[in-house]
């Protein structure tokens, strides 16, 4: 399912295996089983500790080995006894071991040749280079040409994987030919997934395993069979059918989705998922992902060629692009479209996608050189949420151009900066035109040790020429005012803790803004508001964002921060900040539907954030309007983190009039191997839940299973959808299933994949 453009992420694709369709028929077999054998699974592991999950205890032959020259090809040979024909022929017989360059021999018996450079070896043998490890009953090495190897049992040093074949030959660059043969990333005697094959051939140089005539078995069952197989035996991409994903929902039904990558080179591939929804019909989701020197594009595409619950077709379309076209000019492009209004309803991934008011659009083109920067700015965009009055609608940016200039190292501590901006707004209903908005300002500043002091001065004009105005309104309004500001702030240091360990701060900050009053109830509204109020905010030159308002002040900005740091590393423990604005006049420029209030003081603002304390870390923000007692916004995040793969998170988020939502979210180990996780988000303005889910998984040497249900607001009537998704892990194959584990990154914070006691 998409999630929302403006939430969308993609990861990379992780090449598994072709597999046919009957899989499918096998994966609810497969994981009722696995539930059933976890319990077991999980007192072996106990009492085992971690060194049951490794396929061997390290060889220390390996490391002598790999320290050796793979071009020497003098060969050193040692046994109990030997005989040496005049030809140079031998027969070597008790404890035989032959060393050339990076290869180890060693048998009861050995025949060598001198003339082809061959042996032949009977008994126990074993055979050792950097990569891959092979007992067997008997077998022969050519040197320079590879080795057959009877009964054998081999090890794939690098790749945590095991096997046995009625016979294996070895390439000289390694490359394994098994017939006859089982193959299993499970540590010795935990053979809970196999594959059986007739043949397998494993490509170690480009990390690929390639089977015929296989069958897979978990716990036992076969689950499913093909004629024909490749799988990853490294993290190295590859062409070829992923594995399915299969779960389904109260509003879409069933789903099954089968996914092709190709790798069609190191810096571009391409995916395509082909979807089936009982509900719905099928839909198949392309995408291409392109990555030059200077060049990254992704391109995303969703269509359902007729969905049986609406009759019609329907689609997605999603692309980013970013090139550098010169070493200073920046190209980038990201746009979106959709079929229908009720998309993100019917295909999104939670309650965000109800949100989703409309898409946007733009391409942006930027040219630095010396001083300036130069921008090319379009913006367009889909309207999605139907009930959006026209007048209300965002306008389009047909185009804007800007230039900005920066000069910080002028003579006597000045610094010059210059912004400019012509931009064309347009829209379907109302007032529509073109702004021209130019600011020039002067700044001297100069900075002494834990001080700084600076004054500026700016002036901004702004010029409009519009159209479809109002019946008597001026087609040309403009405005011109100055500014001036004096800022002034402190950084105190003092050792804290015990061993003077800890670096204690406190930074007051002074600023006075001064901004004559100009009336402006004429000029249009194109993309300036209010936003929120913090820190950052208090010492801004304007209370709004964009140019169609510009406040007037009268002003002195007061803030003060404190930060508890490590007096070594720098890192930040603990940071307080507080602040408030206090006005010498009232201010008296509003949009058209901000309220005029008579006020001697802006709301007051704090932020308070803990890291890393004994395993929290925490978050308060708040800000306090003091004419009305009372708060106007809040913020609280609370998490306990202490040790990887237990997490718990608390959260609370307030603004007046518009929401107060509850989020809950954890995971934590019922033991070494089960794990359980849930989130819960609930709205106390609507009194209802707007997501929920809850989950568990098991994690072995081997395998690993996952189940999630979820419930969640799917349209903003309020509906509810329910959900589910299954995932079978087999460890050093692929999974099954939907990818929860990507869902549980995105759903709680601070969420880490279990760490078995299984990791090779």
């Amino acid at each position: 399912m998409p999630s929302p453009p403006h939430a969308y992420r993609s990861r990379p694709p992780r090449p598994s295996s072709v597999v046919p369709h009957a899989l499918l028929r096998g994966v609810a077999l497969g994981v009722a089983l696995a539930l059933a054998a976890a319990g077991a699974r999980a007192q072996d592991v106990e009492e085992n500790g971690p060194e049951a999950c490794r396929l061997a205890t390290p060889d220390p032959r390996v490391d002598e080995l790999r320290q050796a020259d793979p071009a020497d090809s003098r060969i050193d040979v040692t046994s109990d006894t030997g005989e040496l024909g005049r030809d140079g022929d031998a027969v070597l017989t008790g404890n035989v071991t032959i060393r050339t360059g990076q290869r180890l021999l060693k048998a009861d018996q050995a025949e060598l040749n001198a003339a082809d450079r061959s042996v032949q070896l009977h008994g126990r043998m074993e055979y050792l280079d950097p990569t891959l490890h092979v007992y067997g009953d008997s077998g022969s090495f050519v040197e320079g040409a590879g080795g057959d190897f009877k009964g054998a049992r081999f090890e794939l040093i690098d790749r945590a994987v095991r096997g046995a074949a009625a016979s294996a030959r070895v390439t000289r660059d390694s490359t394994m030919h098994l017939k006859g043969v089982s193959y299993t990333a499970c540590p010795p005697g935990v053979e809970d997934w196999e594959l059986a094959a007739g043949e397998i051939t494993i490509d170690q140089q480009n990390q690929i395993g390639t089977g015929r005539d296989v069958k897979l078995e978990f716990l036992g069952v076969p689950i499913f069979y093909t004629p024909w197989i490749t799988f990853p035996v490294g993290d190295q991409r590859k062409s070829g059918l992923l594995y399915p994903q299969v779960g389904g929902s109260s509003k879409n039904g069933t789903l099954v989705s089968v996914p092709y990558y190709w790798n069609l080179a190191p810096n571009y591939d391409a995916t395509l998922v082909t979807r089936w929804y009982s509900s719905r019909g099928v839909r198949v989701d392309p995408e291409f992902r392109y990555l030059g020197d200077d060049t990254r594009t992704q391109v995303d595409a969703e269509y359902l060629f007729h969905d049986e619950d609406r009759g019609e077709a329907r689609s997605l379309v999603q692309l980013r692009h970013v090139t550098r076209l010169a070493p200073r000019t920046r190209l980038l492009i990201d746009a979106a479209n959709v079929s229908d209004p009720d998309y993100f309803e019917d295909f999104g991934v939670g309650f965000e996608g109800t949100s989703v008011t409309f898409l946007d659009r733009y391409v942006d083109l930027r040219h630095d050189v010396g001083a300036w920067s130069f921008d090319a700015f379009a913006q367009g965009y889909q309207i999605i949420d139907r009930e959006l009055p026209d007048t209300e609608a965002p306008y389009q940016i047909l185009p804007r151009l800007t230039a900005t200039g920066s000069w910080n190292e002028l003579p006597g501590g000045f610094s010059a900066q210059l912004y400019a901006e012509a931009t064309n707004f347009a829209r379907d209903v109302g007032t529509q035109g073109v702004r021209l908005d130019a600011e020039p300002s002067l700044e001297w500043r100069v900075d002494r040790a834990g001080a700084f002091l600076a004054a500026g001065a700016g002036y901004r004009y702004t010029q409009y020429a519009l159209r479809d105005v109002a019946d008597g309104a001026d087609e040309s309004p403009s405005r011109a005012l100055p500014s001036a500001t004096l800022d002034a702030g402190l950084v105190l240091e003092r050792d804290s803790g015990s061993r003077g360990q800890r670096l204690q701060t406190l930074e007051p900050r002074l600023m006075y803004l001064y901004v004559p009053y100009r009336d402006q109830d004429d000029l249009p509204v194109f993309d300036t508001g209010i936003p929120d109020l913090n820190l950052v905010q208090l010492f801004r030159n304007n209370r709004y964002v964009g140019p169609d308002r510009v406040g007037d002040a009268n002003q002195i900005s007061v803030g003060v921060t404190s930060r508890l740091l490590d007096s070594t590393g720098g890192r930040q423990f603990l940071s307080a900040t507080l602040g408030q604005a206090f006005y010498f006049d009232d201010p008296r420029v509003r949009l058209p539907d901000e309220p005029l209030r008579s006020r001697s003081s802006s709301d007051i603002v704090a932020e308070v954030e803990v890291a890393a304390y004994k395993n929290w870390n925490a978050r308060f923000a708040y800000q306090w309007n003091p004419d009305e007692s009372r708060g106007e916004r809040s913020e609280t995040f609370l998490q306990y983190a202490p040790e990887p793969g237990k997490v718990f998170n608390a959260g609370y988020r307030f603004r007046r009039d518009l929401l107060e939502q509850v989020d809950v979210s954890g995971a934590w180990p019922i033991n070494n191997e089960w794990r359980g996780f849930a989130r819960w988000v609930y709205s106390l303005q609507e009194e209802k839940t707007l997501d929920q889910f809850a989950g568990i998984e098991y994690s072995s040497c081997c395998w690993a299973v996952r189940f999630v249900t979820r419930r969640f607001v799917s349209s903003r009537s309020g509906d509810a959808e329910t959900s589910f998704g299954i995932e079978l892990e087999l460890k050093g194959l692929s999974s099954v299933g939907v990818d929860n584990e990507a869902f549980l990154r995105e759903a709680i914070r601070g969420y880490s994949p279990l760490s078995s006691a299984a990791v090779p």
